[in-house]
């Protein structure tokens, strides 16, 4: 067996150290020239040096992504001198990941984050842009913003709970890039410590405290009340023009808002104005859960001071709800162009604002951005057809049983003892398995044997080279399985680590047994997958048809039940 494999790297190895998605490492494939060539592998499923991809992790500053110091259980490993906020996705907590996001739609800084005429000279801390939030609680945003920027920016953060204030300016004051702040405590809409800033902030990023009214109202001689009077039950459209008010020309503002507030009805005011006046420039919806509340619904403001009389003729609307893991949203200013630059498929559509003022100002993405096209009832006959015919088949692929014949408890070895003997090799989680490895999964999922294609790439905790010849890799999976369910183990992501693996047991057998006990672990996570499949296709239809009636594309009467019942043709009847 290899001992050098993990000198090369997967896309998908990357992906997994660096913690990003796939879809970031193929970003950087595609957009910067220097990123490593492939060393092997295939077109489709290229290889890269580990030592030629940390270096260049390191020279572009993206080794602050990778999450621990040194070699972890699961063979994380950080790169060079990587800073203290270099925490991996799967460590941020919701808020931490809400705040990396919407820093990442800030623009870079240059030119343009200062007041038109202005230069700032090297050390002139007077000069530096300022970037506000004006409901910092512990300073979790600020952070995100000195992750960023560094000490390239000034930090004013104002919070109304003194122990979350004091937390906040601990964090700060320990940050590596000892960025400048001032953090005063009170409440913004009462106490507003910023009137200095008003109008010459260069950017303003904002959560806006939930459950919590404002203590005083925005008034028409306030300043803040130049996109119209919220009223008392929109309390987060108050925070929304006190941030705007703070902006200089050309400020950015990021505020992060409740879906509600988007379409309820006593802020359709507020809301029409800001889309007519070209402050908004866009609305995006997050997946359920990045919210700071348990399974809570966010949406991302952006909002633009603009430069003189003339405005953007739309708002770009951007629907990520349905994105399934939080952590491919955008966390780079970059990743957020391209994603604009691709137009996001379906996910993004510049909307005019006269469509919105027009109507009710609803700013929430899913009513602006058109999703799949709906499927005809031609096409729900003949899958629901060809459904039908699987499940007539199915019943005749359902095990069958038969008592054993051993009555006694085969002496068993560890995987320790047979790492000892050379019969397989734990390898770390950056490994790119090879076909016929065994893959412990994250997420309590039952191991896999790995088949060579990139479906071996979701979610790897362990990954295990064998000996062919000596141990089959399905039943090793079969009763690693069983074993590992009955270890107190400490799990990592869902996982086992590599001192829990290797306590696992098996029965010792010849290899003609385990590959008897294999093809039946076979057959049965065969059967397991396809019932999962059709279960999963069965939901859809039904919930394609709901959606079919409630758009019109069918009528009650197209449902009248139907003789499927004749084997479909061409169907094997192997499952």
């Amino acid at each position: 067996m290899s001992s050098n494999r993990s000198d090369v790297l997967s896309a998908a190895a990357i992906a997994r150290m660096t913690n990003v998605g796939r879809a970031a490492v193929s970003n950087w494939r595609a957009r910067y020239p220097d990123f490593p060539q492939p060393v092997g592998g295939t077109e489709l499923r290229p290889t890269f040096s580990r030592a030629e991809v940390e270096a260049w992790l390191v020279s572009t500053g993206k080794a602050d992504q990778l999450a621990t110091s040194g070699y972890t259980g699961t063979g994380t490993r950080i790169l060079g001198h990587v800073d203290p906020a270099g925490a991996s996705v799967v460590d941020l907590t919701a808020g931490e990941l809400l705040a990396k996001v919407m820093v990442s739609l800030l623009p870079h800084l240059g030119a343009d984050v200062l007041p038109p005429g202005a230069e700032a000279e090297p050390g002139d801390a007077a000069d530096l842009p300022v970037i506000v939030d004006p409901a910092c609680a512990d300073g979790t945003l600020l952070i995100a913003v000195a992750d960023r920027f560094g000490d390239q920016v000034r930090l004013a953060g104002q919070e109304m709970i003194e122990a979350a204030a004091t937390l906040g300016a601990s964090r700060l004051r320990g940050h590596f890039s000892a960025p400048l702040y001032e953090l005063h405590i009170g409440d913004s809409l009462r106490t507003d410590w910023f009137r200095e800033y008003r109008g010459t902030a260069a950017a303003v990023v904002c959560k806006p405290p939930s459950g919590r009214q404002p203590l005083a109202p925005v008034k028409e001689a306030d300043a803040r009340g130049e996109v119209g009077i919220p009223r008392p039950g929109d309390a987060e459209l108050a925070w929304v023009q006190h941030c705007y008010s703070l902006l200089r020309p050309n400020g950015v503002a990021v505020i992060a808002v409740s879906p509600r507030t988007g379409v309820q009805p006593s802020g359709r005011r507020v809301r029409a104005e800001l889309v007519r006046s070209g402050a908004l420039r866009d609305v995006v919806a997050l997946p359920k859960g990045m919210g700071t509340a348990v399974r809570s619904d966010v949406c991302l403001w952006v909002l633009r001071r603009p430069v003189g009389a003339r405005a953007l003729r739309s708002v770009r609307m951007t629907d990520l709800s349905g994105i399934p893991d939080a952590a491919e949203i955008p966390q780079e200013y970059e990743g957020w162009q391209q994603l604009r630059a691709d137009g996001g498929s379906a996910a993004c559509r510049l909307v005019p604002r006269s469509e919105l003022v027009d109507g009710d100002a609803e700013l929430l993405p899913g009513h602006h951005v058109a999703g799949p096209a709906d499927v005809t009832a031609g096409d729900l006959e003949r899958v629901t057809e060809r459904l039908q015919g699987l499940y007539a088949l199915l019943g005749t692929g359902m095990p069958r049983f038969g008592a054993s014949e051993l009555q006694t408890r085969r002496e068993s070895v560890t995987l320790a003892d047979l790492e000892r003997s050379g019969a397989l090799t734990i390898l770390s989680r950056g490994s790119t398995p090879r076909e016929g490895d065994l893959l412990l999964l994250t997420m309590g999922r039952p191991p896999v044997v790995a088949t060579g294609t990139d479906a071996d790439d979701a979610g790897i905790a362990q990954v295990i080279e064998l000996d062919a010849a000596r141990l089959d890799g399905y039943f090793l999976a079969t009763f690693v399985w069983a074993d590992a369910a009955s270890l107190p183990v400490a799990s990592m992501v869902g996982g086992l680590s590599r001192d829990d693996l290797r306590r696992c047991r098996i029965p010792r057998m010849t290899i003609d047994e385990q590959r008897s006990y294999g093809a039946a672990f076979r057959r049965l996570r065969g059967l397991e997958e396809v019932l999962n499949s059709l279960a999963k296709l069965s939901a859809s239809i039904v919930n394609e048809t709901v959606r079919g009636l409630t758009a019109g594309v069918l009528s009650p009467d197209s449902l009248a039940a139907k003789n499927h019942s004749a084997p479909i043709e061409g169907e094997t009847r192997e499952l």
